[in-house]
């Protein structure tokens, strides 16, 4: 998007002050604090269940110039002040599980730490977008502590299958390319796979819930005809 040379010229002001540096800090520290939590989670449940629900974690820290897009786009002033008020994904860490049971699970161990609070849940796997994105969002509050004060910042926790950041990956390729080609047929053809996509991912859940079922069981039965 074009931006306005003396809003671009504000915004270098604001960079170049300690206080964005130090409020970019914050934020690289809340995406420790949280990341960590996960870690010890998924270790944890490798011992005691034998099964890590977490495949990967990624984080990253949102750039300067996606801050500045982000601010006015949503037509908020340009300052530190603005950035902690409205901008909640600045800090972000995204999740990646085998299975969508997974996700909930995940998803359910975080918000019940009791130093963590949850600000908004975006839930695109119930509901997904018309482009046919599908993943959990939290925004989460978590306390971190500096050297002479504790601050609550936010980060934006995305869970998602390996198959659901397959697609959003290519899609995000796609979407960032202006020189693309049957642009509606390529979004009608990602949504297709988006789809097919959520219907594999329900049947590898079946599969894995038929493979815990006791032996004999009537729902043990049931892999033949996922299988089909």
């Amino acid at each position: 998007m074009a931006v306005d040379k003396r809003i671009t010229k504000e915004f270098d002001k604001l960079r170049a002050q300690k206080e964005y540096e130090i409020l970019m800090m914050r934020y690289d520290s809340a995406i420790r604090e949280v990341g960590t939590k996960l870690e010890i989670l998924n270790s944890e449940l490798a011992l005691v269940s034998d099964e890590s629900p977490i495949s990967s974690i990624q984080t990253r820290r949102k750039k300067d110039a996606s801050i500045l897009e982000k601010l006015i786009r949503q037509g908020n002033e340009i300052s530190l002040e603005s950035i902690e008020a409205n901008l909640n994904d600045v800090a972000g860490i995204r999740v990646i599980c085998s299975f969508v049971d997974d996700i909930y699970e995940v998803a359910r161990m975080l918000a019940r730490q009791d130093d963590i609070t949850v600000i908004m849940i975006k839930d695109y796997i119930k509901k997904p977008k018309p482009n046919g994105y599908r993943s959990y969002h939290m925004i989460v509050e978590v306390p971190v502590f500096f050297s002479n004060e504790k601050r609550p910042m936010r980060v934006e926790v995305q869970i998602r299958t390996v198959a659901m950041n397959f697609w959003a990956s290519l899609e995000h390729q796609i979407k960032y390319k202006h020189d693309v080609k049957q642009a509606e047929k390529i979004g009608k053809d990602l949504k297709d796979c988006a789809d097919t996509i959520a219907n594999t991912d329900l049947r590898m859940q079946k599969i894995r819930e038929a493979l815990k079922a006791p032996e004999g069981s009537e729902f043990s039965n049931t892999t033949e005809g996922v299988l089909e």
